[in-house]
């Protein structure tokens, strides 16, 4: 598949969703660097394809990608400095919330001049990554089951198929944060009314 063929990816994060979005953009025929603390760690599950940093430097990103057409914010990370490499035309979306919640938006009014979208997605409760005992979390998972209406926890997958939506198929939307939860936001909101 080569649906993300030629596309200049950086993902900043190595975390259970950081590291699905990197697998489904080198699956899609991306050119991807995946950075954050145990970038190492991942190189098994995402493959030999990806440039694997510790930090997302904007010497290192231009280095390794000439520079960026789609970055996913997976932890937190200073996204400013690789602003100069994002291409007219890309992409940013956070996956992690920000230091400052409104940054997303902001950074949207910002780049909307270059045709760069930005976006979010907010991640509901998620099942832990793969390794880590589940009966440690039995607790957990009964709890967030109860909460989620949809009576489940996501996972990572579910999060990065949201996130490469916004930054490749949502053409016309910036300033936007998806919920990726099962429904919690819709359940809050609700009884926030009542």
């Amino acid at each position: 598949m080569t649906k993300y063929a030629e596309r200049r990816a950086v993902v900043a994060g190595v975390t259970g969703v950081g590291v699905a979005i990197a697998k489904l953009l080198v699956e899609g025929g991306a050119r991807v660097l995946l950075a954050g603390t145990g970038a190492g760690g991942a190189a098994a599950e995402v493959g030999s394809a990806v440039h694997l940093l510790r930090a997302a430097g904007p010497g290192a990103v231009a280095t390794a990608l000439g520079g960026v057409d789609l970055l996913f914010v997976a932890e937190p990370t200073p996204v400013r400095g690789l602003l100069p490499l994002l291409a007219d035309g890309g992409a940013v979306v956070f996956v992690s919330p920000p230091a400052d919640p409104d940054e997303p938006r902001a950074l949207a009014a910002e780049l909307a001049g270059r045709g760069v979208r930005v976006n979010a997605v907010a991640p509901g409760f998620l099942d832990p990554d793969p390794g880590v005992p589940l009966d440690r979390y039995a607790d957990l998972r009964e709890r967030c089951d109860a909460r989620t209406p949809l009576r489940r926890l996501g996972t990572p997958g579910e999060v990065a198929r949201a996130a490469l939506f916004l930054a490749v198929e949502a053409t016309f939307t910036t300033g936007a944060r998806l919920p990726v939860d099962g429904g919690l936001t819709l359940h809050r909101d609700l009884e926030n009314r009542s």
